[in-house]
Order: C-alpha cells, then structure tokens, then sequence
C-alpha cells in the first residue's frame, strides 16, 4: 500500500507554512517509493524555469556553475568531477579539441540528445544560447565575454573562439574550459520565441517564467506552490541511449519541500522525509553512532566528506595596521585551527597538520600541483602563541604604554573580526581568531551584522567596516587552481565594486599577477608546477588572507530509508558526494535502488 498520504500530511508539520497542510491543488500521487526528495537547496517558492536568468529562485532546475552544474533539467555540454578534475561529456559527443595556439576550440554535439520535444540539441543551440546571452547580457556573458570572442556552429559543431590579448594570444584557455560545465545549453528555436514575445527587450526576456521552456535533461516541471517543487522523469530522455548512461535514471520523480528554516529541514531528513540533504549538519556522524539512524555520509570517518573549498580571513589592506605583514603572519599564526575544526566543524575538515596549508584544496589532484618540500617552512599549524609574539617583538610592535596591547607607529591595534549572523560555524571560527588576538596583545573584537547588510559591505571596492572578514574562494573547478589563485590574490579586484570573486581585501602584488596571467597558456607540467609552488610562497609569506578551515563545497548526507545505492569512498564508481545532482555526481541517480 502507497504511502503517499501519510507522508504528505507528516511533511506539511516541517513545512513552511508551520501546520498548515497542503494547498489543496498539492499532487497526491508521488509514490514515496518512486520519488527522491532533497534538502538544503531551494528555500521559498520558485519563479520560474528560465535558464538565462540567475532570478527564477529555482534551485533544483537553474544552478549553473562551473564545479558542477544541476543537471536535473537543462544540460551543459560536459560535466566537472571534482574527485578527478576531469570534464565527462554529456551533451558533447567526445572530447573538446584545441588548435595549436590555443585560441580555438572545437566540440561536437552527441547525435543521440534531444530537447524533450523531440528535436535534437544542435550546435546551432549553443551558438544561438551565446549569442543571446551577449545580447541580454545576463550572467554568462558577464562572466565569459573577456575570455570568449565568439561562439560558432561550423560543419555541425561548437567552435569557440577565444578573446585574444595584444600579441595573439588566447587572453585564458582555462575559463573556456569553465564554460563548458558551467553554462546550460538552450534551444535556438525557443530562445527566437522568447525574443519576439518580449519584443527583444533584455529585462523582459531574462523576467519571463518561461513556462513552455524546452529541456534536454531526464526531469521536467510537474508541480510547484509555496512547500513544494516536483519534477517528474522524461521516459523518452535521450541520455538512455547507449552512447551515454544506456538507462533512465531510476526514480520516477525528483521534489524538495521548502522548509521554514535549517532545524525544520534536518527533522524532515531525520525522519526520512529527505533523501539528500545539503545541509550543514554538527556531529553528523550522531545521526547513525547514537540515534541509530539509516543516515550515510560519503564517508564512514571525519571529514566525511570531500573539502574542496576553503573558508577564508580575508585582511583589509586599507587598514593601515593589516598593512604591515608581520600583523598580519602573527595573527594567522596564533589562531587556534584545531578548535575551529573540532567545534566550528565538529571535525568535518581535515586539520592543517594533515594537509598543510597552500593555495590549494586537499583533492588530491591539487595537492599534486606544488612542492611540498619547497614551502614546508612557511606553513603554519596554528595556536603558536610565543612564535606570534616574537615575529611582533622583531617587527618591534610592542605595548610600550604598559595596557596590554601593542601599538604599531604609536597607535594601539584595533581591530574586528565579522562574519554574518547566524552562521554559527563561521561565527565560532571569527571568535578564535578574536581570541588569538588578545593572546597576542593585539585587541581583536567580533561583529555580527545580518547578511543583508554584510554582503553589501564586503564586496565594496573600498570600506573601512570590517577589518578581518570572512568568505570563500573559488572552491573545484575546472579552472582551479588557478580560478583559486586570482581569487585569493589577484589585484584585478582591487578597487572594484559588486565584487564577488574574490581578493575581498583588496591585496596587491605584481609577481602574483604575473603568474595569474602565465598559469593559463603554460602547458608543460613541471613549469606549470613551478608556477603554483611560487604562488603558495608568495601566499604563505604575505599572508593577505588565511584559510580557517577545509569545507565541502556542497554537504552530503543521505537518509537510505527508501533509497540505497548513494555513492561512497572507494566503491569503484568514481561519483563525487554532489548531492546525486551537479555535474558527473548525477550519476548517482542511476545506480539507485528502492528499498524494499
């Protein structure tokens, strides 16, 4: 006997809405066996389905980016894996090819894939989706038109054609490579529709709900309200032809039920109302060790995840004591990582004696890209009080007036530490480097202002606010490295307004940008080596920001009280913990089982 109506009347007391139940148009034929059910993506009702615009709040449809885009509904022409740093095909028949120079490039289009209307995805559909992407100018071409001068169908397949500089050539190949995961393809003949229903206008047309958009995914629209968001398989998706996963993805339908808050979502997930959680989870590993639940991470030890981004202490420059190099060592020096990791992330990081610090993440693709031995001397682990205290003693900043605070060119050193309120993991981070401060004779205090009001401050091309601030640099992509690098340093940031890429703090060093703008054309292994050892020298002797902690980019934990089959370490299957959704990690949609 189907369950579906005891569960929809369990869901609707986490829901939103409180103990409101279902609006009576809510669909009551979803088979819980058949349906997979998400956490931690969408929060609030949807818009739309537009896949041009960055404004339809509909996450489990529209979320592209480069480290792995949702593949639920729209496709982009590869798909990224962060465990391999590898590019999979999925709309591209086969691998992209370079010319020589590295100014071209050509894909070629799978002759299997289809819009769900029956006609097949063509390059004239990527030519068409970047085009009207400059002509709009939403986010992909913000994002692309310095890297991409043109996109082209030629003899039936995708030339890109990249930006050039001043002596011919390509101005960054890498970000090229980020196109191709990270922007969704769409259909030349809708996107004429769209055009002409809005009269060309680009504000209009990047509006429009787009509620007869075609999709080329496995999953397409089948319910929507303000506590619910449904989607349901396409049986003729191309993608089960034998030049891709040979199957339909096992559940019939994909939902997420929009949640009141983070405590509402992880009852929800406790009681097997979600499948797939998002969601920062304290002491995850209670769920199973404790209260006996059927709740998985994609690893049985901490971290229990893959950390492929770093949660950083970004120094404002415009400080004139964070301007000074050994205040700024000093400080990263004497803050207490293994207690930001064991209580900020209930040790759901690895800790910097494990994996030292540098400009890269712990993948062990990228631990790959630098010598070790080469800046071994200048990776700190952490809570070095007396070591801090000595590097300021010999900068001769000291407390001569005797109140226990140094003064640097007699003035004593003031400083805050933020992040936004509520973000109890990073708030807890931000009150250790305060603490490490004070052990140091430096007077670091905490602010806590909402996020509305920080992310307005941050990312200002000048502010005196905030001194000590946190957030995240380019986590894995196909671009990193490198995409981690300019975020961390580059100086094409400084000064600039509505910044949120990185070098928050607004850092400058003209070798650092000499090697941002060497990394993209080198191609020979050791020099490129050579290049990212140079730049984590650099990084770990200037400081101009410190990681606090290894995080995934995306939390994974699964409640296998209905489906099994999720990917694991070292099950043989190569699917990152991308939530069953983004990039290669949906995937995981087809090697799923029902229990039961």
């Amino acid at each position: 006997m189907k369950k579906k109506l005891a569960w929809l009347l369990a869901l609707s007391m986490t829901l939103s809405m409180g103990t409101a139940a279902f609006a009576s148009d809510a669909p009551s034929d979803l088979p819980r066996e058949e349906t997979i059910y998400f956490g931690g993506q969408q929060w609030g009702p949807i818009i739309g389905w537009n896949p041009l615009s960055s404004n339809m709040n509909n996450a489990m449809a529209i979320a592209a980016a480069p480290r792995g885009s949702r593949e639920v509904m729209f496709e982009s022409l590869y798909m990224y894996n962060m465990l391999d740093g590898q590019l999979y095909p999925l709309l591209a028949d086969g691998d992209y090819q370079w010319n020589e120079d590295l100014t071209e490039m050509t894909v070629a289009i799978k002759p299997a894939a289809k819009w769900n209307d029956g006609t097949p995805v063509t390059a004239e559909d990527v030519a068409a989706t970047w085009k009207t992407s400059v002509d709009i100018q939403n986010n992909t071409a913000v994002a692309y038109m310095p890297y991409i001068s043109d996109v082209q169908a030629v003899d039936g397949k995708v030339v890109i054609s990249c930006a050039l500089t001043e002596d011919g050539k390509p101005v960054n190949p890498l970000q090229i490579l980020n196109f191709l995961s990270g922007v969704y393809v769409v259909q030349e003949a809708w996107l004429n529709t769209l055009a002409e229903r809005n009269e060309n206008d680009p504000t209009k047309m990047l509006e429009d709900p787009a509620e007869d958009v075609p999709f080329s995914g496995p999953y397409g629209p089948y319910f929507a309200n303000d506590q619910l968001v449904a989607f349901v398989r396409n049986d003729e998706y191309w993608g089960q032809d034998e030049s891709m996963w040979g199957k339909l993805p096992t559940p019939t339908y994909v939902g997420h039920a929009i949640y009141a808050d983070n405590d509402a979502a992880l009852v929800a997930f406790k009681d097997g109302q979600i499948d797939v959680n998002q969601q920062f989870i304290a002491n995850v590993q209670n769920l199973w060790e404790e209260d006996g639940l059927p709740i998985a991470t994609y690893m049985d030890e901490p971290p229990y995840g893959i950390c492929a981004t770093m949660p950083t202490a970004w120094y404002n420059m415009e400080i004139p004591a964070l301007q000074n190099v050994a205040v700024r060592k000093a400080i990263a020096m004497a803050v207490d990582y293994d207690d930001i990791i064991e209580n900020a992330m209930t040790n759901q990081s690895p800790g910097f004696d494990s994996v030292p610090r540098s400009v890269m993440n712990p993948t062990d693709g990228e631990q790959a890209m630098y010598d070790h031995d080469a800046v071994a001397d200048l990776q700190w682990v952490g809570k070095d009080i007396e070591g801090a205290k000595a590097l300021l003693d010999e900068a001769g900043i000291v407390d001569s007036d005797g109140d226990g605070y140094r003064e640097l060119d007699g003035e004593k050193i003031e400083l805050n530490a933020c992040c936004p309120n509520g973000w109890t993991d990073w708030m807890a981070a931000m009150e250790d480097v305060a603490a490490a401060g004070q052990a140091i004779g430096l007077d670091i205090t905490t602010n806590y202002p909402t996020w509305d009001i920080y992310q307005t401050v941050f990312t200002k091309g000048s502010q005196t606010e905030y001194d000590i601030f946190m957030y995240v640099p380019a986590g894995a992509e196909p671009a990193a490295p490198w995409s981690r690098v300019r975020a961390l340093m580059s100086s094409e940031f400084v000064g600039v307004d509505n910044n949120w890429t990185g070098n928050f703090g607004h850092y400058s060093n003209e070798r650092i940008d000499e090697i941002i703008n060497l990394i993209p054309l080198t191609t020979d292994e050791e020099e490129l080596k050579a290049l990212y050892t140079e730049a984590t020298e650099i990084y770990l002797s200037e400081v101009p920001n410190f990681s606090l902690m290894y995080r995934p980019e995306q939390f994974h934990a699964v409640n296998e009280t209905y489906w099994t089959g999720y990917p694991e370490l070292d099950d043989g299957n190569n699917i990152p913990p991308s939530d069953c959704t983004d990039g290669y990690g949906i995937a995981a949609l087809y090697n799923l089982e029902p229990v039961g």
